[in-house]
This record gives structure tokens, sequence and C-alpha cells, in this order.
């Protein structure tokens, strides 16, 4: 069997066996097929060879661009262009000589090209480091090895496209209705569920209690192959620690008392599916071992049973807790930690993304069987001054308080809880104790900035106005805290 596509403009690659044998990780495509097909291809220092006879064969690309040359050349010719064009046109009436016309273009072209050499010098240099450090190091140990030939181009549309991972917030509504929300902290852990979703990987979800842990992993499982097969989920921390192995393996009859029947467990009952272990660091040292070696084998045997059962699913793991801190303090198995963090996702506490703070209260009072009126701007400016230790769950609550307290009528801040109300004026308590003077100023200006920009609903002109600032310090700002004013304008439309 052969399949053949193309990596790349000019770089394919060959690999002569079976095509099971290769690592897509990194390639978007491979040319797979026979030696005798590519008779023109050699193995040489750009080969691997395989302990099976496979071989992989690169022909790299034909060409290169480097943005040294690059630009000067096209400032250069820029200015050749209108020399040109601007000495035609004021010397219509007297045609110069060819020499002069000659030198002078030389002179035009060589003081360009000059000025764009300095330009790559000093302005392209903290660039190209930039994109140095943001480009990720290549695995030492890959599963293919493929060498392919990067011109500066390429490697500086990698590098961009990884410093601003986040998807667009169209993209980001179509891919995950189910996640409110439209800021920057929110979509950039929303892109990196769109890329391992479609995967087999282990993803391991980190997040504070209340952040949406759960609806992030049925999202991964709605867009992976697996949306088909059963979603299991499983709180590790809500069933005690003698129960827990039944649950998630089974038993057989008689394997304890009370355990009147045979009861499949909940891996089986995840088979060709997704199986979600929610709190996995609260789970006990006993159990993670057998965890272990389900992750490792996909096999287990039932509690009470001899029989071994082998399994097709797919782990998602989430916790509250910092499992690397916990490795260190012997709390939780270093090897079971090493195979669950495969792909991290970080989900940012509520209070890193208060201008979704709106969108989720619409979408909650929308959502609530009693019919409710709509937030005052007062008692929004309350909600988003808030630190919100629950997050969204705790905000969900203050909300049915409200519209409980509101009978039907707008929510005023007299309908929110008497402590929200007083803190309403940005706290600090998220921040730890021995926090930097300027964490903590900048914090504050944050909180003023968001609260200025739902005041004015979003219009920045208005909201420099009331901040005593100019519209450009206000730009600067709203840029350095990665505030979403185009989210918080749509709250208002």
């Amino acid at each position: 069997m052969v399949f053949l596509a193309n990596l790349g403009v000019n770089l394919h690659v060959c690999l002569c066996g079976d095509p099971q044998v290769a690592s897509a990780q990194r390639l978007d495509f491979l040319d797979i097929g026979q030696k005798s097909s590519f008779p023109d291809w050699k193995l040489g220092s750009i080969g691997k060879s395989f302990p099976d006879g496979h071989y992989l064969f690169i022909r790299m690309k034909q060409y290169r661009l480097s943005l040294q040359v690059l630009i000067p050349f096209i400032v250069g010719g820029m200015a050749l262009l209108a020399f040109l064009v601007g000495f035609h046109i004021g010397q219509m009436d007297r045609p110069p000589s060819l020499s002069t016309l000659l030198a002078a273009f030389l002179m035009s072209g060589g003081i360009a090209a000059f000025a764009g050499i300095i330009i790559v010098r000093l302005f392209l240099k903290p660039i190209k480091r930039a994109v140095r450090e943001a480009t990720p190091a290549a695995d030492p140990y890959p599963r293919l090895e493929v060498i392919s030939e990067k011109d500066e181009l390429d490697c500086f549309k990698e590098a961009i496209q990884q410093m601003t991972g986040a998807l667009d917030t169209e993209e980001a509504v179509r891919l995950f209705p189910e996640i409110i929300g439209s800021s920057r902290a929110l979509r950039t852990p929303l892109r990196q569920a769109a890329l391992v979703a479609p995967a087999e990987t282990t993803v391991l979800i980190h997040g504070e209690s209340g952040t949406g842990k759960e609806l992030m992993a049925l999202a991964i499982h709605r867009l992976s192959p697996r949306c088909g097969g059963p979603f299991i989920k499983m709180n590790c921390a809500a069933i005690p620690e003698g129960l827990l192995e039944s649950e998630l393996f089974g038993h057989e009859k008689g394997a304890f008392t009370g355990a009147t029947s045979r009861k499949p467990g909940k891996f089986e009952a995840a088979d060709g599916g997704v199986i979600f272990l929610d709190e996995i660091g609260d789970m006990p040292p006993i159990t993670q071992a057998k965890i272990l070696r389900v992750l490792q084998e996909r096999t287990f045997e039932r509690v009470g049973g001899n029989q071994t059962i082998q399994v097709d699913v797919r782990i998602l793991a989430a916790t509250n807790k910092d499992l690397s801190k916990m490795v260190q303090e012997g709390t939780f198995r270093e090897d079971l930690y090493h195979r669950i963090h495969v792909f991290d996702l970080n989900l940012p506490p509520l209070r890193h993304r208060k201008e979704d703070i709106r969108l989720l209260a619409d979408h909650f009072l929308k959502n609530l069987t009693s019919p409710t009126g709509e937030l005052t701007p007062a008692a929004l400016r309350a909600l988003t001054a808030h630190n919100w230790p629950g997050n969204i769950r705790e905000l969900q609550n203050v909300l049915e308080r409200g519209a409980l307290l509101a009978a039907g009528g707008p929510i005023e801040p007299q309908h929110l809880p008497p402590e929200l109300v007083q803190q309403a004026g940005g706290p600090l308590d998220h921040l730890p104790p021995d926090a930097a003077l300027d964490q903590k100023l900048a914090e504050i200006e944050r909180n003023l900035i968001i609260d200025a920009l739902y005041t004015t609903g979003g219009i920045q002109a208005r909201a420099a106005e009331t901040l005593g600032i100019n519209q450009r310090s206000l730009w600067h700002r709203v840029k350095k805290y990665q505030i979403d004013t185009s989210g918080i304008k749509r709250n208002f439309s």
C-alpha cells in the first residue's frame, strides 16, 4: 500500500515498508512507498535506517530564503522604482545622459540596500532572538527522525503562530459552544484543546475548583474520533478509599462482603470511549499503582478476579492540586505523574478572565427556571471587582441567589451577598503574601481599567476619559494586560 502526499513546498519523505512505523506527530504529511519506486533518492546523512530494514528518504528544499538578503533586496528595489518614476517625471523636458542616469540609479539603490542592511541588523536581530526562544527544543529521541530544511520565513511563521496561540472568538464559539467566554486567557487553552482533541494523547487538565475542568473534558471527547463512544466520569475524591478500586475496575461475586453479583467497573464501561478521572490528586497510593498499569498496558483484573481484561480507552485527568509538588512530597507516584502529564491544559481562574463575567452572568440568568431581570451596571461592577475564589461555580450560585431576591426585577447590589459588595474595590486576596509591589499595583490597575470599560460599554475613548488618561495610554495598558475589549463591547450589543 502506498500513501502519497506532500510535506511543505519541495520536501518529500519516503518510508519503505509498513506505514505504521512512522510517527507523524511533527509531520503534516508523509510520502510512504517502496525504495524501488524512488531510484533517484539517496540515503545519506539525512536518511534514517530502522532495525527491521525500513529506510527514510528525504529530498530537501531546492531553495532557501534568508531575511538578511530578502529585506535589503526589497527595500533597494522599491527605492530604485521610486527613483525611476520621480526622475522620469522631473526630467520629461530635459532627457538626461545615460551615464548620469546610471550613476544616480546605482547610488540610490546602494543607499537603499545599505539602509535595508541596517534595518536587518538593528531590528531583526532581537526579533530573531525572540523567535529562537519561542521555538520549542527538538525531541532528542524522536520516534521518527525527519530532518527538514527550513528557511527563516518558515521559522518566523511557526514561532509567531506559537506566540499568538489563541483561537479567534468566532472559532472558539464554533468549536466550544458549551464553554462561555471570549477572553484571551480562555481562548489560549481552547486552542490547545482543539489541537489535542483528535489525538489519542492522555490529557491532564489543571485548574482551581469551579473553573470548568469537566466541561473541557467533555469538549475534548466531543471533538475526538471517540465522540461516538461513551464518556465515563469518575470523581476520585468523592468515593471512599475502600470502594474506589471496585468502582474503577469492577468486582467479582463474593469479592467482599455485600458483593452479591459481578459488577463491571468504570474502565469496562468506558471501553471504546473516554474515561475522565476528576481530582486524580486525591487518589490513594494503592489505586495509583493499578491505574499506572492500565495506562501502560490497557489491562486490569476485577477485584477478587483472576481474568485479565483488556480495554481500549483514552484517559483524561483533572486536578486542582500541584502534582509536581506532591511528587516531591511523596504523596503522588512519580511514574504515574509522568504517564498522565503528557499534555497539559491550564484553565484560568475567573479572576484572570473578568471580561467574561457579563457573558457568564447572562448565560446563567437566561437558564434559570424562574424569570429574572438583568444585572444593573452597579451590580455588574460589584461582580467584576470580586475575587471569586470559587470561580464560575460561585458566580452561578451568587446569581441564582440574586435572582431570587430580585423577584423578577433587575438585580441590584443589595441582592448580592454583603461580603461581595463590601469587597467591590479591587481585592488582592488571590495574590501571594510576598507578592511584589509592582504585581499588586498592576492587578489594581487592571481591575480599574476593566471596571471603567464595563461602565462605558467597552468604549475606550470614554473609559480613558473616566480614568483621566489619554486614549493612547489606555490602549497600551489594554495590550499589556491582554484585556479583551471587543468581548466587553459585545456584552452590551
